[in-house]
């Protein structure tokens, strides 16, 4: 089951870097929502490669096929099996680093538990394969988006050492942290880090981010007390997309450098409901929503695989210099924001059916 992520709403994903294609099955959708293969391609087109001179040249439509599951342009309530070509494989690029483990890549780890591993591209530890979790989390986000009005945004808030300064959540929109390359709603912000992103790729190198995002109007009471708390979710969630290194929610790290006075959410009355005046719990009180925005970083390393030539070693042990080649982004947040997305609403779909299920 270790492609298979969700309790009630599950996506088992499938498929390596260079085989015919990638995809997922989509279990647990309710009947009767609208969905289309355009609703699925937005998000799609905003993670394939070759968009812009910031990211890998390789060249994918991405193209989506809903196989099963919709009619008509709804669901039937029964598994949605989605499918993305690969059409621009290049297997002939790793031929010379058949014998050499890429440092930091996954290589040597997969060899080590499988005792083999895809020739070429990663195989499953490509980002390849976040295509399916795109494709699976638009599905839910269209649940929760029709179901209960919810918006995930997500944006580039640092690439290396710049930091973009802080952005109303209450405000922040896909349209706002679209209108550059680098998908940071700060333009000032987003000319530096592409500046950054482009002297990385002249060395033949790469570099890290981190992205933030908010998830709002979710109801409070989602979250499982204990083992299942809707951060533990999330973090598990972001920690399992390709080159995802950190977590931290609310106030993070950051709340640990405060006094309690300072940082306790006092409750105040919001319109209908209880709300709090400040966030720093990021939306989530002993495991469960709170009714006020939920919001987290992720941060991601440098891309594992560069043309920088790196002293490392052959599977047999022997000292070489290896100098890869392949086509790969020198920074992976621009692209990573629909996979964040995506994640999160997988995270919160299920447990809308969870909460759905409690209630009966």
């Amino acid at each position: 089951m270790s492609s298979t992520y969700g309790t009630l709403f599950k996506i088992s994903t499938f498929g390596e870097s260079h085989c015919p294609g990638v995809g997922a099955v989509v279990d647990g959708v309710p009947p009767r929502l609208r969905i289309t293969p355009e609703q699925l391609q937005v998000q799609l087109d905003r993670r394939r490669p070759g968009q812009n001179k910031l990211g890998t040249q390789r060249k994918e439509s991405d193209k989506i096929q809903i196989l099963s599951g919709v009619e008509n342009n709804l669901s039937l309530g029964t598994p949605i099996a989605l499918l993305v070509a690969n059409t621009d494989q290049r297997p002939g690029d790793y031929s010379s680093m058949r014998d050499i483990p890429r440092p930091s890549h996954a290589d040597f780890t997969y060899t080590m538990k499988y005792g083999i591993n895809a020739s070429s591209g990663g195989g499953r530890a490509s980002a390849r394969e976040t295509i399916a979790r795109v494709a699976g989390g638009a599905i839910a986000e269209i649940f929760l988006t029709t179901k209960y009005g919810i918006e995930i945004i997500a944006w580039v808030s640092s690439v290396g050492n710049i930091d973009a300064p802080a952005v109303d959540m209450d405000n922040i929109t896909r349209t706002l942290v679209d209108q550059n390359d680098v998908r940071c709603p700060d333009n000032v912000s987003a000319a530096a880090m592409e500046d950054e992103i482009e002297k990385a790729t002249a060395a033949k190198d790469s570099i890290g981010g981190i992205i933030t995002c908010v998830c709002r109007n979710i109801p409070a009471g989602w979250g499982e007390p204990a083992f299942n708390r809707l951060e533990a979710a999330l973090a598990q969630a972001m920690l399992s997309i390709p080159a995802a290194k950190a977590f931290e929610i609310g106030s993070g790290f950051g709340g640990t450098r405060q006094r309690g006075s300072v940082h306790n959410d006092p409750f105040v009355r919001k319109q209908d409901r209880l709300g709090t005046s400040s966030n720093n719990s990021g939306g989530v009180q002993g495991g469960i929503s709170n009714g006020e925005p939920v919001y987290f970083r992720v941060g991601f390393k440098p891309t594992a695989t560069i043309g920088h030539p790196q002293r490392t070693a052959t599977y047999a042990g022997e000292e070489t210099i290896l100098a890869a080649k392949g086509r790969h982004d020198p920074c992976v947040v621009q692209r990573a924001i629909p996979i964040v997305e995506g994640m999160a609403a997988l995270v919160l779909a299920d447990m809308a059916l969870m909460q759905q299920a409690r209630l009966g």
